[in-house]
């Protein structure tokens, strides 16, 4: 295709995604060889008025072999537009090594952010060939530097080149007293990497002996070196099979899986929080599940966590260690991943690519051999950990969801993001590189999970551009599940407390009395939240949500809904359950202030409010069965409950690609709300169980509170026939055992194809 008509078909593409798409026709019309294109390229790349054609212009120019078009590529790198310097430092990945762009990347790591993250990575790649050079350039840039965190990122991108140049400079900065502790931890982090290096080797071994977070580093580094010097040689307390056993395959499988933007811990108490939602629940339950099915032996979750920490689940590490105990002898181990940075959200998370990929290839070869490693969604943990598979020879089995393409979509048919608007956009949100790197673990997946979808097939093809037909057998659709006994045990107690006259338990076994006195704690604290609200507010139902606060949550937009309602806010409190509101995230803060906007406008609406933060998800559970059927301690009008029963759930999510939390509320037997595409409408049924509605805007989720009310207030037989529907639906297709069986056999597949061969690290 000629570039003039290229254009045209860009220009004349109607759907910001069809853009996305298509930006590979633009690329493949530039004429290779000659300079040609380029004057027509930075034409588009100049007007602002359509950020899409522009970014698109930039990786159509990476394209040109010629002076002037890598002359211009390194000129973008100083842009006045955030975006166009982001997708350059991006395109010059695919390029040779170009000096004069050089310190623009250099420059680019400085400031930090996406952007650094893709100057670090072009830099690490242009290292190959030019590692000297590179090295130089960061030291001369440390050299002028005096900020901490614009040093450790130079000090962690001086890790990524090889050579005696970038290791002296390690070692330099690493045992320096007098540098701060960031630019250390960065340097003897990149130590571990070094293990032919005489000279790191002696700085890592004399501060593995030191306390704080400097030792804690310096033992991690010094556990690199061991793996990469003896890979043969199991650690002690490893579960490292013999080789011959583990060709034979007499053993079960291990299988890995991760989430690295939530802090999980068996009692999930970090639930909704930032970014921990309903897939760290997921993922804790899955693998318990996974256990008992035949033929699966171990399985490994990683999520973030501290070095220290990180040590402490390690085989062998307790040499280390002596106050901790030997190995990690639990079959379903939490390994947490030392990121070394801040807890911040999925979208500002890719500056953590290096520390992640040490800290997943640690845990994969320390804890393996890994049979299967699971990934779900397009963030740099699934970037990471895919990188690491490629490395080890792990075959990949990814769940691929239209994420980010729903939103995008969504956002566009609301009209909220536009061509104009959508650079500004992706620099925060990084919509374009995420679309490719689904694409990218797509690709590298031995076997691909869908969720179920009403138009699964045209969903995909229309959103994503694959033809599942294709190649069925490469796809397989496996419905997420819950774990139902929770729910169905704070039914139970949910039910007796609300019976009038009830008091305390006064069971004689002092495990059921923990047990009770646990499931107290968490009625009286949403007691408590109720009863905080003004003596005319006590006696309403609840509609309540569970999630993360964050825009795709639609959370604020929940808020809006009912506080513009009067009927609404005299029929029901709101209860938000989500976020850290202690220490908000940018996220959760941006939603936070949407919401007080909105209480502004109607002040009425903050005596029914009730924001109650993150809370564990077996709390979350009771709170399901407290707003089913109500609470009859009410200290100021005894003569009705504090809560009302016949509460109902809403969820406002932009999207939602199955959704945990409107399973437990559907099996919790609430009437729920929630967004008319997606996973939900798979399971809903639309006017009996709940309401599929429009959740892009406010009207829709008001409409669905109001007719969700009207149908919770049913007469018992009705009600009782919705209840016992959603709750057979559940137990009979959505449940986290079915969930880890359907995946067993997806992962016996995989393993038993898998072409690979045993690895050198893998070896005895």
């Amino acid at each position: 295709m000629e570039l003039e008509q290229a254009i045209a078909r860009l220009n004349e593409t109607p759907f910001i995604l069809d853009v996305l798409r298509s930006a590979d026709v633009l690329a493949d019309a530039v004429d290779r060889f000659g300079a040609d294109s380029v004057p027509t390229l930075m034409s588009l790349i100049s007007d602002d008025s359509d950020a899409l054609t522009s970014i698109a212009a930039v990786h159509a120019l990476a394209r040109i072999y010629d002076d002037k078009a890598e002359f211009a590529l390194s000129e973008l790198l100083s842009s006045d537009r955030a975006y166009l310097r982001e997708h350059a430092a991006w395109a010059f990945w695919t390029r040779l090594p170009r000096l004069d762009a050089v310190s623009r990347l250099v420059r680019g790591v400085i400031g930090g952010g996406f952007t650094g993250a893709l100057a670090e990575r072009t830099l690490q790649q242009w290292a190959l060939t030019t590692p000297d050079h590179i090295a130089l350039a960061l030291e001369g840039a440390l050299a002028s530097e005096e900020r901490p965190a614009p040093r450790a990122r130079l000090a962690e991108t001086l890790g990524l080149i090889p050579g005696p140049v970038a290791g002296r400079a390690l070692c330099v900065l690493a045992a320096d007293a007098g540098e701060t502790e960031v630019v250390r931890v960065a340097a003897m982090a990149a130590l571990g990497d070094r293990s032919v290096d005489a000279r790191a080797r002696a700085v890592v071994q004399e501060f593995a002996e030191q306390k704080g977070l400097i030792g804690d580093v310096a033992r991690l580094a010094a556990y690199d070196i061991d793996l990469s010097l003896n890979p043969a040689r199991p650690l002690p307390g490893s579960f490292r099979p013999a080789a011959e056993e583990r060709g034979g395959r007499q053993r079960g499988l291990t299988i890995a899986q991760l989430f690295l933007h939530a802090d999980i811990d068996r009692g999930l108490t970090r639930a909704g929080a930032g970014d921990n939602g309903g897939i760290a629940t997921l993922l804790v339950r899955l693998g318990d599940s996974l256990l008992a099915e035949p033929g699966i032996d171990r399985v490994i979750t990683l999520s973030r966590g501290s070095a220290d920490a990180s040590l402490a689940a390690l085989p062998g590490a307790h040499t280390w260690l002596s106050d901790k105990a030997e190995g990690n002898p639990e079959r379903h181990i939490l390994a947490p991943v030392p990121l070394l940075a801040e807890a911040t959200s999925t979208a500002s998370a890719w500056p953590t690519r290096v520390a992640a990929e040490r800290g997943i290839r640690r845990a994969l070869l320390a804890l393996g051999p890994v049979d299967v490693l699971h990934l779900r969604m397009a963030d740099v943990g699934s970037m990471a950990a895919a990188t690491v598979a490629s490395r080890l020879g792990i075959p990949v089995v990814f769940t691929l969801a239209p994420d980010p393409h729903g939103v995008i979509h969504a956002l566009d048919m609301a009209g909220t993001l536009t061509r104009e608007s959508f650079g500004v956009v992706d620099e925060h949100e990084h919509y374009w590189f995420r679309t490719r790197l689904v694409q990218r673990l797509a690709g590298q997946a031995a076997h691909t999970v869908l969720f179920p979808r009403p138009e699964l097939r045209n969903d995909l093809h229309e959103l994503l551009g694959i033809d599942i037909d294709d190649d069925p057998g490469r796809f397989t659709v496996v419905p997420e599940g819950i774990d139902v006994s929770v729910i169905e045990s704070a039914l139970v107690e949910a039910e007796k407390r609300a019976e009038p006259g009830t008091e305390g338990p006064a069971e004689a076994d002092p495990a059921e009395a923990a047990g009770a006195s646990s499931a107290d704690a968490a009625f009286d604290l949403l007691d408590e939240l109720v009863r905080a609200l003004p003596p005319h507010r006590h006696g309403l139902p609840l509609a309540i949500t569970v999630g993360r606060l964050h825009h795709v949550k639609g959370m604020a937009t929940i808020v809006e809904a009912w506080a513009a309602d009067p009927a609404l806010r005299e029929a029901s409190n709101l209860v938000l359950v989500g976020g850290d509101l202690a220490n908000p995230s940018a996220d959760e803060q941006g939603q936070l202030d949407r919401i007080e906007r909105t209480l502004r406008e109607h002040p009425d609406a903050r005596d029914g409010l009730v924001l109650a933060g993150h809370r564990p998800n077996d709390v979350v559970a009771r709170w399901l069965g407290a707003t089913r059927f109500g609470s009859e301690r009410d200290g100021h009008q005894p003569a009705r409950p504090l809560i009302a029963p016949h509460g109902v759930y809403v969820c406002g999510s932009l999207k939602e690609e199955f959704g945990i939390a409107l399973l437990e509320a559907l099996a919790a037997g609430l009437v729920v709300i929630a967004p008319n595409g997606g996973g939900p409408a798979t399971y809903i049924d639309d006017g009996v169980t709940g309401f599929l509605v429009d959740t892009r805007a406010p009207a829709g989720i008001r409409s669905g509170l109001r007719n969700a009310l009207e149908l919770a207030a049913a007469p018992e037989d009705v009600d009782s026939a919705r209840i016992s529907r959603a709750q057979n639906m559940v137990h009979a297709e959505f449940t986290v055992s079915a969930m880890a069986h359907a995946l067993t056999a997806v992962y016996s597949d995989v393993a038993g194809r898998s072409s690979e061969p045993v690895r050198a690290e893998y070896a005895q």
